[in-house]
């Protein structure tokens, strides 16, 4: 993240996303597909790395073969061609909102501490020597003896799909294919994220 200053002086903390231009590699009608949609494709990949099939696909679109392929629904696909460019000041416009989807930073296997925010079992006065940051008692007597399901224990954390709404465009710089949005976004550096027009 960084930060921008608004026309008042206001101080604007952003998140600078590169949208590399996008090529249209199919379209969806009503009348062969049964809805509307658009499939973007970005990011050029080898041809040898490339099933046939696939680059059959790009081939039909006067493409280069693409690493990711996304197919957007309810995408007005008036005016727009097989093979055409989609740039981000196409898209978006400063003052809008956005949503941004993508998977968080994965942290790997975490304690309740970590995951859950517990405070553990008591401190060291509190009779305990060697399991200060342990989750506590977490079954039942014989009755129902077993353990509830969704009870929350030590796991993986993190990498999971989350989806932030309410995000301000605040800035588009299109020499750059830039977009600088208000707030934080799902995700580590270098990650791909699904923008949505709101």
């Amino acid at each position: 993240m960084t930060s921008v200053f608004g026309p008042l002086g206001n101080y604007i903390p952003v998140t600078v996303v590169e949208v590399e231009p996008h090529v249209v590699t199919q379209i969806k009608t009503v009348e062969s597909d049964g809805y509307e949609g658009i499939q973007l494709g970005v990011y050029d990949k080898k041809t040898k790395s490339t099933t046939k099939a696939l680059y059959g696909h790009f081939k039909k679109a006067g493409s280069n073969p693409k690493r990711h392929v996304k197919e957007f629904k309810g995408f007005d696909i008036s005016g727009v061609s097989l093979g055409d460019e989609i740039r981000v000041e196409d898209v978006f416009t400063e003052g809008s909102y956005v949503e941004v989807v993508g998977y968080t930073k994965g942290r790997g296997f975490a304690g309740v501490v970590r995951r859950y925010g517990f405070k553990g079992v008591g401190g060291r006065t509190h009779g305990q020597h060697n399991r200060q940051r342990h989750p506590g008692s977490v079954g039942q007597a014989s009755d129902p003896s077993r353990v509830f399901k969704g009870l929350r224990m030590a796991g993986r954390m993190g990498n999971e799909r989350k989806k932030v709404k309410g995000l301000a465009v605040v800035q588009i710089i299109p020499e750059s294919n830039l977009l600088l949005i208000k707030g934080p976004i799902p995700g580590p550096k270098g990650q791909i994220v699904e923008i949505y027009n709101r």
